[in-house]
C-alpha cells in the first residue's frame, strides 16, 4: 500500500511546473504574440525561479517592450547582479538605458557588451546605442544625464509624490543633495514637496538657494512662477512671467518644462508655441506632455491639434476620457464670449459678493476652463461655500441632484430658470452679463427667502423684462411674454414676485 502512494506521489511531482516550464511556454507565447499569456507565463517563472538571470532577461526584455521601462530596468539590473558577465543581460541593460534617456549610462553598457562579444549577434545593435548616445549628448547639460542610481533614486521620489506620499519622497529626496549637492533637479522637486506639504517658505528660500549657486536655472524658475500662481500673488507671477517669455531654451526637458508651466498659470499662446515645437521635432511625450499640449491647443485656437493631442492622451491614460476641455462647451459658443474669458471667471468665483460668485460657479458649467480652474487649489474653498454656492457648483460639475425636500425642489426650479435665460442669451456678451448678475441678486434672495420659484417660464421672463425695460424704451410685457410662451397677467405676476427681491436702498 505505501510502495502504490510513493510511486503516485513521484509522478504528481514529476508534473507539478517549475520555472523553467513557465519560461518556456512563455517564449511560445511571445513568439506568437500572445503577449497577455507571455507576461503572465514569465511572471509566474520568476516568482519560481527568482535567481534565474535568463528567465529574468526575458521577462525584463517582455515589460520593457510594453513600455514599462523603470520596471524593466529593475528586473534587468536584478539579472545583471546574478550573471555580471552575460552579454545579453548587458546589451539589454543599454537599451532600458536608452529608452529611458540615460545615455552615458547606456552607452557604457553598449560599449560593455561589444569589449565581450565584439563580433555578438546585438553588436550592430549596440553601436547604433553608442552612436545615438554620442549624438545626443551634445545637447543635454550634466544635470540632465544623472547617473542610472541618483536617476532611480529621484524617480522613486517622483513616484511617491505622485501617490501623496510627500514625507517619504523628502526623505528620499534630501538624502539624494546631500549625497550630490550639485543635482538640481533633486533639490527642484524637493522644493515642490515641502509646498505640497505646506512648507511653503522653505520651498521658495530652497529655489531661491538653487539661483544663487546655479544661476538661471529653468526649473526652479518655473517652479517659482507655479508658487506664485497657486498663492494668487498677481505682482510676483507677473514678473516671473516676464522674465521666463524673455528665456529662449533649446533643450527637449527645458521647453517641456516651460511650456507646462505657460500652460498652468493660463498663458496659453506661450504654452502652445513651446509644446508644439517638441511635437514637430519628433518628440515623444508622456501623458502630462499631452495633457498640457491639448488645452494649450484649445485655448489658442488650435482645435484640431488640440483633439488629436487628446486622443493621444486617452491611449496614454484612459482615465483622462470624458475630461476633454472643449466637453461642456455648446457649440454656440465663441472664443471671446464671457463663458471663455478665464480672467472673467475668475473674478466672478473669488468676488467678495455671494451673488457675483453663484454667476462664477454657474458659468463654469459652459466654460472650457473648467478643469483647470476647479483643480486649482486656491480659487475654490468648498467648506467657505453657502449651501446655494456649493449647489451651483455642483452643477457646473454634472453632478446629479437628489430631490428630499421642498428646499429641494425650489433650487431644481431656480437652476430651470437660470438655463432658460442662459438659452436665450448664449453665447454671454456684456448684456448677457449684466442680466445675469440682476438674475443671481434676485436668486440668491429668493432662495433664502425660501420662494418656490413655482414657473420657470413666467420667472426668465419677468427677469428678462425687469432688466430690458430699466435699459430700453419700447420694450413690452407682451412682447416678452410672447417669447416665453405665458400670459401677460402671468408675467405680471411674476414681476410683482420679483420686485421683492431687489435690494432695497435707504433714501
Amino acid at each position: 500500500m505505501d510502495k502504490k502512494y510513493k510511486n503516485i506521489d513521484k509522478k504528481v511531482i514529476s508534473f507539478i511546473p517549475d520555472g523553467e516550464f513557465y519560461y518556456q511556454k512563455g517564449v511560445k507565447a511571445m513568439q506568437r504574440e500572445r503577449f497577455d499569456d507571455a507576461h503572465r507565463y514569465l511572471q509566474r517563472a520568476v516568482e519560481l525561479s527568482p535567481n534565474d538571470p535568463l528567465i529574468l532577461m526575458q521577462y525584463g526584455i517582455l515589460v520593457m517592450e510594453e513600455g514599462m521601462f523603470e520596471e524593466a530596468y529593475e528586473i534587468l539590473a536584478a539579472a545583471h547582479g546574478l550573471d555580471p558577465e552575460e552579454e545579453d543581460i548587458i546589451f539589454y541593460l543599454a537599451e532600458v538605458h536608452a529608452h529611458l534617456g540615460l545615455l552615458r549610462d547606456a552607452k557604457i553598457y553598449a560599449e560593455k557588451y561589444i569589449a565581450l562579444a565584439p563580433d555578438g549577434p546585438l553588436a550592430d545593435d549596440s553601436m547604433e546605442i553608442i552612436d545615438f548616445a554620442e549624438q545626443e549628448e551634445a545637447f543635454f547639460t550634466d544635470e540632465e544625464m544623472p547617473d542610472g542610481e541618483v536617476y532611480f533614486l529621484q524617480e522613486k521620489a517622483r513616484r511617491l509624490m505622485e501617490a501623496g506620499s510627500f514625507e517619504e519622497a523628502i526623505e528620499i529626496l534630501e538624502s539624494i543633495i546631500v549625497d550630490y549637492p550639485d543635482f538640481w533637479a533633486a533639490y527642484n522637486n524637493l522644493a515642490l514637496a515641502y509646498f505640497y506639504i505646506g512648507k511653503i517658505e522653505q520651498a521658495k528660500e530652497l529655489l531661491f538657494d538653487v539661483l544663487d549657486k546655479n544661476k538661471g536655472n529653468l526649473h526652479a524658475l518655473c517652479n517659482l512662477a507655479v508658487f506664485y500662481y497657486y498663492e494668487k500673488d498677481k505682482e510676483e507671477l507677473d514678473s516671473m512671467l516676464e522674465l521666463l517669455m524673455k528665456i529662449k531654451p533649446y533643450q527637449f526637458i527645458h521647453r517641456y518644462k516651460l511650456g507646462a508651466t505657460f500652460a498652468l498659470v493660463g498663458k496659453h499662446k506661450e504654452a502652445y508655441g513651446w509644446l508644439r515645437s517638441l511635437q514637430k521635432r519628433g518628440f515623444e511625450g508622456d501623458a502630462g506632455y499631452y495633457f498640457w499640449l491639448a488645452h494649450s491647443a484649445y485655448f489658442s485656437g488650435h482645435e484640431q491639434v488640440a483633439k488629436e493631442s487628446y486622443e493621444k492622451l486617452v491611449e496614454l491614460d484612459p482615465s483622462k476620457a470624458g475630461f476633454e476641455p472643449w466637453k461642456d462647451v455648446h457649440s454656440t459658443t465663441k472664443p471671446e464670449s464671457y463663458e471663455q474669458d478665464r480672467d472673467f471667471l475668475l473674478s466672478k468665483i473669488t468676488n467678495k459678493y455671494r451673488s457675483e460668485r453663484l454667476l462664477g460657479f454657474y458659468l463654469l458649467g459652459k466654460s472650457a476652463h473648467k478643469q483647470e480652474i476647479v483643480s486649482h487649489p486656491s480659487y475654490i474653498n468648498l467648506e467657505k461655500l453657502s449651501v446655494i454656492e456649493q449647489l451651483f457648483l455642483a452643477h457646473s460639475l454634472n453632478y446629479e441632484f437628489t430631490i428630499e425636500n421642498e428646499f429641494d425642489h425650489s433650487f431644481m426650479r431656480a437652476l430651470e430658470t437660470t438655463e432658460l435665460l442662459y438659452e436665450k442669451y448664449k453665447p454671454l456678451e456684456r448684456q448677457g452679463t449684466h442680466l445675469f448678475q440682476m438674475w443671481f441678486t434676485l436668486c440668491e434672495v429668493g432662495l433664502s427667502r425660501s420662494y418656490h420659484f413655482r414657473n420657470p417660464s413666467a420667472l426668465a421672463a419677468a427677469a428678462d423684462y425687469m432688466f430690458q425695460s430699466s435699459r430700453y424704451k419700447g420694450v413690452t410685457k407682451t412682447a416678452i411674454a410672447r417669447i416665453y410662451g405665458i400670459s401677460v397677467p402671468t408675467l405680471t405676476k411674476y414681476v410683482s414676485d420679483l420686485m421683492e427681491f431687489l435690494p432695497q436702498f435707504n433714501a
